[in-house]
């Protein structure tokens, strides 16, 4: 069974939270601050880390950079969640190693499926053979990729593109973590590159070319 934390300030929220996860299966652990959560982590590490920026003790963020900053929690999977909207603060979290991001107010069933997709993706063996996303087959075996039953032929670099983001489903990924992942470079200077794939990439998939969306300042991810 999955375990999640969550830290969040206001009792409401985290209550909310916490029975509906329960609800879905899931074992939970609540925090109101930072100080109480890192010492239930020395115990035991989580599956996934429910995280409010805005908190009593300690900033949000701070606490991503220094779970990313440790082996032992760096691969831990952390959804952001807060009350600021503008896309400088997504992309902030995004870019400090945030795995998500959850805009307040939220609907129960996003949380629910916002957690499932962070689970799918940690959970991934690399030796999975077979990833499906609607129309799009593909076999890793074989490195075949398939829309509509139709051989889609894929470069090297768009091949690894989009295994990516079909093991990311549903997650969206930084230009600067797909460049990392993909070419094994820094963002800085790159970011023709990655457009210019994509742009093949969707070109090659035809009508699941759509199914590739263009998160503004963020990056990509797979709808």
């Amino acid at each position: 069974m999955a375990i999640i934390y969550i830290i969040e300030d206001d009792q409401n929220i985290r209550e909310i939270e916490t029975f509906a996860l329960k609800n879905s299966g899931y074992s939970v652990c609540d925090f109101e601050c930072a100080k109480d959560f890192y010492k239930k982590l020395e115990e035991r590490i989580p599956s996934l880390i429910i995280l409010d920026i805005m908190l009593p003790d300690v900033d949000g963020l701070s606490i991503v950079k220094t779970l990313r900053a440790k082996s032992e929690t760096r691969s831990i999977p952390v959804l952001l969640v807060s009350a600021k909207t503008s896309e400088i603060d997504k992309v902030k979290g995004l870019d400090i190693g945030a795995d998500d991001y959850l805009t307040k107010p939220f609907g129960v069933m996003e949380l629910i499926s916002r957690v499932k997709a962070l689970l799918r993706r940690s959970n991934y063996s690399e030796n999975e053979k077979f990833l499906t996303h609607r129309k799009i087959f593909m076999d890793d075996e074989k490195r075949s990729v398939y829309f509509d039953d139709e051989a889609i032929e894929l470069t090297f670099k768009e091949y690894e593109l989009l295994k990516l983001l079909m093991i990311n489903n549903g997650i969206v990924l930084t230009r600067e973590k797909l460049m990392e992942k993909v070419w094994g470079t820094d963002f800085e200077g790159e970011s023709r590159t990655l457009d210019m794939h994509i742009k093949t990439l969707r070109q090659k998939l035809k009508e699941g070319g759509s199914y590739i969306k263009t998160i503004r300042n963020v990056g990509y991810m797979l709808e």
